[in-house]
Protein backbone atom coordinates (compact mmCIF):
# COMPACT_ATOMS: atom_id res chain seq x y z
CA UNK A 1 0.00 0.00 0.00
CA UNK A 2 3.05 2.53 1.10
CA UNK A 3 4.82 1.75 -2.37
CA UNK A 4 1.53 2.66 -4.04
CA UNK A 5 0.75 5.47 -2.09
CA UNK A 6 4.51 5.95 -3.28
CA UNK A 7 3.95 5.67 -6.79
CA UNK A 8 1.15 7.35 -7.31
CA UNK A 9 3.02 10.69 -5.48
CA UNK A 10 5.74 10.61 -7.70
CA UNK A 11 3.47 10.48 -10.26
CA UNK A 12 1.63 13.62 -9.29
CA UNK A 13 5.11 15.31 -8.58
CA UNK A 14 5.88 14.82 -11.95
CA UNK A 15 2.66 15.83 -13.41
CA UNK A 16 2.92 18.89 -11.47
CA UNK A 17 6.30 19.27 -12.07
CA UNK A 18 5.84 19.77 -16.39
CA UNK A 19 2.50 21.63 -15.69
CA UNK A 20 4.55 24.28 -13.71
CA UNK A 21 7.08 24.20 -16.51
CA UNK A 22 4.67 24.09 -19.10
CA UNK A 23 3.04 27.40 -17.17
CA UNK A 24 6.36 29.42 -16.68
CA UNK A 25 6.59 32.55 -18.15
CA UNK A 26 8.83 33.13 -20.91
CA UNK A 27 12.39 34.83 -20.37
CA UNK A 28 12.37 38.25 -22.28
CA UNK A 29 15.99 39.15 -23.54
CA UNK A 30 16.93 41.98 -26.04
CA UNK A 31 18.66 41.94 -28.90
CA UNK A 32 20.23 44.84 -30.19
CA UNK A 33 20.60 44.64 -34.01
CA UNK A 34 21.31 46.42 -37.10
CA UNK A 35 18.51 46.78 -39.80
CA UNK A 36 19.15 45.00 -42.85
CA UNK A 37 18.84 41.79 -40.29
CA UNK A 38 15.61 43.13 -39.28
CA UNK A 39 14.19 44.17 -42.29
CA UNK A 40 15.38 41.19 -44.77
CA UNK A 41 13.41 39.12 -42.34
CA UNK A 42 16.50 37.04 -41.25
CA UNK A 43 15.80 37.85 -37.30
CA UNK A 44 12.29 35.81 -37.28
CA UNK A 45 13.09 33.21 -39.26
CA UNK A 46 16.24 32.52 -37.04
CA UNK A 47 14.81 33.64 -33.80
CA UNK A 48 11.29 31.67 -33.66
CA UNK A 49 12.58 28.17 -33.24
CA UNK A 50 15.41 29.16 -30.37
CA UNK A 51 12.21 31.37 -28.97
CA UNK A 52 10.21 27.79 -28.84
CA UNK A 53 13.05 25.73 -27.47
CA UNK A 54 14.07 27.79 -25.00
CA UNK A 55 10.75 29.36 -23.49
CA UNK A 56 11.99 32.77 -24.62
CA UNK A 57 10.93 35.71 -26.31
CA UNK A 58 13.57 38.13 -27.87
CA UNK A 59 12.74 41.67 -28.17
CA UNK A 60 14.89 42.58 -31.63
CA UNK A 61 16.01 46.62 -31.46
CA UNK A 62 16.21 47.39 -35.25
CA UNK A 63 18.82 50.26 -34.94
CA UNK A 64 22.16 50.33 -36.89
CA UNK A 65 25.27 49.13 -35.63
CA UNK A 66 26.40 52.38 -33.52
CA UNK A 67 23.07 52.95 -31.80
CA UNK A 68 22.89 49.20 -31.30
CA UNK A 69 26.32 49.04 -29.23
CA UNK A 70 25.37 52.38 -27.54
CA UNK A 71 21.94 50.91 -26.09
CA UNK A 72 24.24 47.78 -25.13
CA UNK A 73 26.57 50.48 -23.35
CA UNK A 74 23.96 51.59 -21.34
CA UNK A 75 22.57 48.39 -20.15
CA UNK A 76 19.64 47.89 -22.23
CA UNK A 77 20.37 44.91 -24.18
CA UNK A 78 21.72 42.07 -23.27
CA UNK A 79 23.41 40.67 -26.31
CA UNK A 80 24.21 42.73 -29.89
CA UNK A 81 24.80 41.23 -33.51
CA UNK A 82 26.45 44.05 -35.56
CA UNK A 83 28.76 44.76 -38.26
CA UNK A 84 31.88 46.81 -37.31
CA UNK A 85 34.28 45.00 -36.51
CA UNK A 86 36.64 47.89 -35.24
CA UNK A 87 33.47 49.34 -32.84
CA UNK A 88 33.33 45.71 -32.05
CA UNK A 89 36.82 45.23 -30.62
CA UNK A 90 36.35 47.96 -29.01
CA UNK A 91 33.16 47.39 -27.26
CA UNK A 92 34.84 44.42 -25.86
CA UNK A 93 38.35 45.43 -25.07
CA UNK A 94 36.63 48.25 -22.91
CA UNK A 95 34.64 45.71 -20.71
CA UNK A 96 31.01 46.02 -22.21
CA UNK A 97 31.04 42.74 -24.46
CA UNK A 98 32.18 38.98 -24.05
CA UNK A 99 32.51 35.64 -25.94
CA UNK A 100 32.40 37.72 -29.48
CA UNK A 101 31.84 35.27 -32.23
CA UNK A 102 31.85 35.87 -35.89
CA UNK A 103 28.60 34.35 -37.05
CA UNK A 104 27.99 35.15 -41.11
CA UNK A 105 28.83 37.27 -43.66
CA UNK A 106 27.55 39.27 -46.86
CA UNK A 107 28.85 42.04 -48.86
CA UNK A 108 28.55 45.92 -49.58
CA UNK A 109 27.57 47.14 -53.19
CA UNK A 110 27.10 50.42 -54.79
CA UNK A 111 23.84 51.31 -56.70
CA UNK A 112 23.17 53.82 -59.00
CA UNK A 113 21.35 55.30 -62.12
CA UNK A 114 21.57 53.06 -65.53
CA UNK A 115 23.46 56.05 -67.19
CA UNK A 116 25.94 55.72 -64.47
CA UNK A 117 26.88 59.56 -65.15
CA UNK A 118 30.11 59.22 -62.68
CA UNK A 119 31.50 56.39 -64.82
CA UNK A 120 32.00 53.91 -61.84
CA UNK A 121 31.46 51.16 -63.70
CA UNK A 122 34.22 48.84 -64.03
CA UNK A 123 36.53 50.69 -61.34
CA UNK A 124 37.89 47.88 -59.00
CA UNK A 125 37.15 49.64 -55.33
CA UNK A 126 34.98 51.54 -53.47
CA UNK A 127 37.16 54.33 -53.01
CA UNK A 128 37.69 54.64 -56.61
CA UNK A 129 34.03 54.77 -56.91
CA UNK A 130 33.16 57.17 -54.77
CA UNK A 131 36.36 59.92 -55.67
CA UNK A 132 34.40 59.68 -59.29
CA UNK A 133 31.17 60.87 -57.65
CA UNK A 134 32.44 63.19 -55.73
CA UNK A 135 34.85 64.81 -58.39
CA UNK A 136 30.96 64.63 -60.78
CA UNK A 137 29.10 65.95 -58.06
CA UNK A 138 26.55 63.58 -58.85
CA UNK A 139 23.72 62.96 -55.74
CA UNK A 140 24.99 60.49 -53.15
CA UNK A 141 22.90 59.38 -50.10
CA UNK A 142 24.62 58.37 -46.89
CA UNK A 143 22.59 56.57 -44.24
CA UNK A 144 24.37 59.12 -42.40
CA UNK A 145 23.62 57.36 -38.66
CA UNK A 146 27.03 55.66 -37.64
CA UNK A 147 25.04 52.08 -38.77
CA UNK A 148 27.77 49.98 -40.07
CA UNK A 149 27.13 51.01 -43.52
CA UNK A 150 27.93 54.41 -42.74
CA UNK A 151 31.04 53.51 -40.61
CA UNK A 152 32.76 51.47 -43.94
CA UNK A 153 31.19 54.43 -45.85
CA UNK A 154 33.29 56.95 -44.01
CA UNK A 155 36.35 54.73 -44.36
CA UNK A 156 36.34 55.21 -47.56
CA UNK A 157 36.32 58.79 -47.86
CA UNK A 158 39.12 58.90 -45.19
CA UNK A 159 41.21 56.78 -47.43
CA UNK A 160 40.51 59.17 -49.94
CA UNK A 161 41.23 62.60 -47.93
CA UNK A 162 37.60 63.49 -48.51
CA UNK A 163 35.05 65.07 -45.97
CA UNK A 164 31.67 66.03 -47.80
CA UNK A 165 29.38 66.82 -45.85
CA UNK A 166 26.05 67.74 -46.85
CA UNK A 167 25.80 71.27 -44.67
CA UNK A 168 28.70 72.20 -47.78
CA UNK A 169 28.46 69.63 -50.60
CA UNK A 170 24.90 69.60 -52.91
CA UNK A 171 25.62 66.36 -54.32
CA UNK A 172 26.12 64.79 -50.84
CA UNK A 173 23.03 63.72 -48.68
CA UNK A 174 22.49 62.10 -45.44
CA UNK A 175 19.68 60.26 -44.66
CA UNK A 176 19.52 59.18 -40.87
CA UNK A 177 17.12 56.32 -41.77
CA UNK A 178 17.72 52.60 -42.44
CA UNK A 179 18.92 50.74 -45.91
CA UNK A 180 15.44 50.31 -47.25
CA UNK A 181 14.56 54.43 -46.47
CA UNK A 182 17.76 55.18 -47.69
CA UNK A 183 17.92 52.90 -50.70
CA UNK A 184 14.25 54.77 -51.68
CA UNK A 185 15.64 58.23 -51.06
CA UNK A 186 18.65 57.27 -53.30
CA UNK A 187 16.08 56.53 -55.96
CA UNK A 188 13.85 59.24 -56.00
CA UNK A 189 17.36 61.34 -56.30
CA UNK A 190 18.49 58.93 -59.21
CA UNK A 191 21.72 58.66 -56.88
CA UNK A 192 24.31 56.68 -56.15
CA UNK A 193 24.03 54.71 -52.95
CA UNK A 194 26.22 52.00 -51.01
CA UNK A 195 24.09 49.16 -49.66
CA UNK A 196 24.56 45.61 -48.19
CA UNK A 197 23.61 42.96 -50.68
CA UNK A 198 21.35 41.03 -48.44
CA UNK A 199 18.91 45.03 -48.61
CA UNK A 200 20.01 44.82 -52.33
CA UNK A 201 18.10 41.41 -53.36
CA UNK A 202 15.31 42.29 -50.96
CA UNK A 203 14.20 45.62 -52.61
CA UNK A 204 16.12 45.48 -56.11
CA UNK A 205 13.05 45.30 -57.48
CA UNK A 206 11.57 48.22 -56.24
CA UNK A 207 13.77 50.68 -57.47
CA UNK A 208 14.94 52.10 -60.31
CA UNK A 209 18.90 51.96 -59.84
CA UNK A 210 20.65 49.09 -61.14
CA UNK A 211 23.73 47.67 -59.56
CA UNK A 212 26.95 48.89 -60.94
CA UNK A 213 29.63 47.70 -58.35
CA UNK A 214 30.60 44.51 -56.18
CA UNK A 215 33.25 42.08 -55.51
CA UNK A 216 35.58 43.68 -54.21
CA UNK A 217 37.46 42.43 -50.79
CA UNK A 218 36.82 46.27 -49.09
CA UNK A 219 32.99 45.53 -49.62
CA UNK A 220 33.63 42.56 -47.44
CA UNK A 221 30.75 42.90 -45.04
CA UNK A 222 30.91 40.57 -41.94
CA UNK A 223 28.35 40.62 -38.75
CA UNK A 224 29.23 40.07 -35.09
CA UNK A 225 27.43 38.95 -32.10
CA UNK A 226 28.01 39.74 -28.69
CA UNK A 227 27.06 39.02 -24.88
CA UNK A 228 26.80 41.75 -22.82
CA UNK A 229 29.12 41.95 -19.78
CA UNK A 230 26.69 40.88 -16.46
CA UNK A 231 29.82 42.60 -14.68
CA UNK A 232 28.92 45.73 -16.01
CA UNK A 233 25.04 44.83 -15.71
CA UNK A 234 24.07 42.17 -13.06
CA UNK A 235 20.28 42.34 -14.84
CA UNK A 236 21.77 41.32 -18.11
CA UNK A 237 20.29 37.37 -19.38
CA UNK A 238 23.81 35.98 -19.72
CA UNK A 239 22.74 32.79 -19.72
CA UNK A 240 20.31 33.08 -21.95
CA UNK A 241 22.93 34.66 -24.22
CA UNK A 242 25.27 32.24 -24.36
CA UNK A 243 22.67 29.85 -25.68
CA UNK A 244 21.86 32.03 -28.74
CA UNK A 245 25.19 32.67 -29.15
CA UNK A 246 26.06 28.96 -29.39
CA UNK A 247 22.75 28.08 -31.05
CA UNK A 248 23.88 30.67 -34.00
CA UNK A 249 27.61 29.22 -34.43
CA UNK A 250 26.39 25.83 -34.37
CA UNK A 251 26.01 23.63 -37.05
CA UNK A 252 22.41 23.98 -36.75
CA UNK A 253 22.11 27.81 -36.89
CA UNK A 254 24.80 28.41 -39.41
CA UNK A 255 23.41 26.00 -41.87
CA UNK A 256 19.96 28.19 -41.80
CA UNK A 257 21.78 31.10 -41.75
CA UNK A 258 22.77 29.60 -45.37
CA UNK A 259 19.39 28.18 -46.28
CA UNK A 260 17.81 31.45 -46.08
CA UNK A 261 17.06 33.01 -48.92
CA UNK A 262 14.90 35.77 -50.62
CA UNK A 263 13.43 35.31 -54.86
CA UNK A 264 15.63 32.36 -54.50
CA UNK A 265 18.90 34.20 -54.07
CA UNK A 266 21.14 33.80 -51.04
CA UNK A 267 21.15 37.08 -48.31
CA UNK A 268 23.93 35.85 -45.81
CA UNK A 269 27.11 33.30 -45.85
CA UNK A 270 28.07 31.36 -42.58
CA UNK A 271 31.48 32.79 -41.32
CA UNK A 272 32.01 30.81 -38.09
CA UNK A 273 34.38 28.75 -39.14
CA UNK A 274 37.24 30.08 -41.21
CA UNK A 275 35.65 33.34 -40.92
CA UNK A 276 36.34 35.99 -43.33
CA UNK A 277 37.38 39.52 -42.35
CA UNK A 278 37.06 42.97 -44.49
CA UNK A 279 40.18 44.31 -45.60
Amino acid sequence: MKKRFLAVTLMLMAAMSVFAQAKAEPVKMILSTTTSTYETGLLDYLLKPFEQENNCIIQSLSLGTGKAIQVAKDGNADIILVHARADEDKFVSEGWGVNRQDVMFNDFLIMGPKEDPAKIKGVKTAAEALKLIAEAKQPFVSRGDESGTHKREKSFWKKLEITPASAKDSWYMESGQGMAATLKIADEKNGYVLIDRATYNFQKDKTRLILLMDGGDDLLNPYGIIAVNPEKYKHVKYDLATKLIEFMISDRGQKMIADYKINGEQLYFPNYKNPRVAK
